[in-house]
């Protein structure tokens, strides 16, 4: 008898979430077939329009992803305290709105590094796509090109920045990690230059990966047809595995960046505002104020908490962003209120790109972008220069 596709979706849904194939979703995936895509092959068209918000998103890629991939996507470092705060700390934070004021015009736009974007939610980099939907960073940057999103290309893509470009003539940063071989890195940031990169994003909290027990308890892999074109042969194992350290890097290299860069130069990883001075010093072209999604160091406190701080420091000298916990357009405006010209998201474009490859990756962002501006208009805040900290009680 044959299985309708939906059919076979529970079935095969119901396989993963009972653990009946361990051997192939959770130890060593020969391919990506035995991953992620053997799932979204049983319902390559699914129903997007049934989804109100991010949360729903994620259920969606939750159902239709392996364990192994959506571990990955979830999971943040020990016992996840950050990840958690992350989000308590928006949950926390009260909105005090104005009424009576004329929004019935909206100005979403913003200027960053003389690029004119037109909302201020960026999709943060973010590792390993084709993990997650087989087309991996073509999808996400197509459905960040449809969604008019900046889209900040991770230097642990699984696409080559060529055809990533080749698929979208989007708006693209890059984030790097600066490896030992400082020749070879300096190649890769003249590469993604000649492909259109305008900024790069240097992460700066990574001398080594944090101790990530709900990803090592799902015996992350990558599949041995899924290749990460920028890690070094010294850095990438054999059989995928994620690399274990990165060059400790100090503010030498950040100069030393500076010195032949072209672009501007974004610190990505600052929450010491002792730390943002330094790096205005150091002659960072902007900050993006991340405790890395909570990833690396447990208990570190949430992004929102220490903002602020930062932006007292900074005083506005550079541009600020922020990431971390952001599911909601009022996170947007309480991101903005607190100092940030930007923000980034890096979990729910994956939960999209997992629900419905580039597709689901535009929803994702336009859901954001339409709750940002019900937010605003609630607020009494038509343009962003008008959100400050007099929108926080």
């Amino acid at each position: 008898m044959k299985l309708s596709r939906r059919k076979m979706l529970i079935s095969t849904s119901s396989l993963v979430a009972g653990s009946l194939l361990p051997e192939k979703l959770l130890a060593k995936p020969e391919s990506i077939n035995d991953t992620a895509a053997s799932i979204l092959t049983a319902d390559p068209s699914p129903d997007l329009s049934q989804a109100v918000n991010l949360y729903d998103i994620e259920q969606l890629a939750k159902a239709r992803i392996g364990k192994m991939a959506y571990d990955f996507i979830d999971s943040g470092a020990a016992d996840e305290i950050t990840v958690k705060w992350n989000r308590e700390s928006f949950d926390k934070i009260r909105l005090k709105p104005r009424v009576l004021t004329d929004v019935s015009k909206l100005d979403t736009s913003v200027d960053l590094f003389g690029e004119k974007l037109p909302y201020p939610i960026l999709i943060a980099p973010s590792a390993y796509h084709r993990i997650i939907h087989p087309d991996g960073e073509i999808a996400t940057a197509k459905g960040a090109r449809a969604a008019q999103a900046l889209y900040v290309v991770s230097s642990n893509t699984t696409t080559p920045i060529e055809e990533i470009r080749e698929s979208s003539d989007g708006p693209l940063w890059f984030q790097l990690y600066i490896w030992d071989d400082r020749e070879k890195t300096k190649e890769l940031i003249f590469k993604v230059i000649e492909n259109g990169v305008t900024a790069i994003c240097v992460t700066v909290d990574t001398p080594i990966n944090g101790s990530r027990d709900r990803q090592i308890k799902s015996k992350f892999a990558l599949p041995s047809d899924v290749h990460a074109p920028y890690l070094s042969d010294r850095a990438m194992a054999r059989g995928g595995k994620i690399p274990q350290t990165l060059k400790p890097l100090t503010w030498k290299d950040i100069e030393w960046l500076k010195s032949f860069t072209k672009v501007p130069v974004v610190l990505k990883g600052i929450l010491n505002p002792d730390d943002a001075e330094l790096a205005i010093q150091s002659g960072a072209s902007g900050i993006i104020v991340s405790n890395h999604g909570g990833r690396n160091l447990d208990t570190l406190p949430a992004t929102a908490e220490v903002m602020p701080f930062i932006a007292d420091k900074v005083k506005g000298r550079v541009p600020l962003l922020m990431d971390g916990g952001i599911r909601r357009g009022t996170d947007v405006v309480k991101a903005l209120a607190m100092g940030a010209n930007a923000v980034l998201v890096g979990r729910p474009p994956c939960y999209g790109l997992g629900a419905g490859g580039a597709d689901g990756v535009t929803k994702v962002m336009n859901m954001l972008r339409n709750e940002l501006e019900i937010a605003m208009r609630l607020c009494g805040k038509p343009t962003l220069k008008s959100i400050d900290r007099s929108v926080l009680f």
